[in-house]
């Protein structure tokens, strides 16, 4: 069984990732290599459903893994990926309030994320909202990330 970590871009899923497993899985990474574009580039092109559809074929594919997942913010948008996770007894999300999480991307100056640049403060409030009853919808562990430093992360998932 696979040990997916979900949140919010900012909450440290692939921070927490490393820290777990050297040889963890990156979805985006494993996305990008896959599509042979970023991303950002494949949305354009190809649209949302077709970026969903590779997503989700990826996701049903690591889920059969013990490896250590760290998802992309926005894999809980497709409800057949909801469905999928909900099969997996070790979905753990990293919870942090939108402030924090907002003031984490701000500051990130190496990953500048397409979400963060192409919307507004209070648009991005409106698609963490939503999304965080999705994370919860599938989430087996909670883990409010917004005052723990890495490795009080670690020590509680442990």
């Amino acid at each position: 069984m696979a040990k997916v970590l979900l949140g919010f871009m900012g909450s440290g899923k692939t921070t927490i990732a490393r820290k777990l497993d050297p040889d963890f899985v990156d979805m985006d990474v494993l996305l990008e290599d896959q599509l042979g574009m970023p991303i950002a580039r494949f949305f354009e092109e190809k649209g949302e459903a077709a970026f969903r559809q590779v997503e989700s074929d990826i996701l049903a594919d690591l889920l059969k893994t013990d490896q250590v997942v760290s998802t992309g913010g926005g894999v809980v948008v497709s409800s057949r990926n909801r469905d999928l996770l909900k099969q997996n007894p070790d979905n753990i999300y990293l919870n942090a309030d939108f402030e924090t999480l907002y003031q984490r991307i701000s500051a990130d100056k190496d990953n500048q994320r397409p979400l963060f640049l192409k919307n507004s403060k209070e648009e991005l409030l409106a698609i963490f909202k939503e999304r965080q009853a999705w994370y919860e919808e599938v989430a087996s562990k909670v883990i409010d990330v917004s005052k723990l430093s890495p490795e009080e992360i670690i020590e509680e998932l442990r």
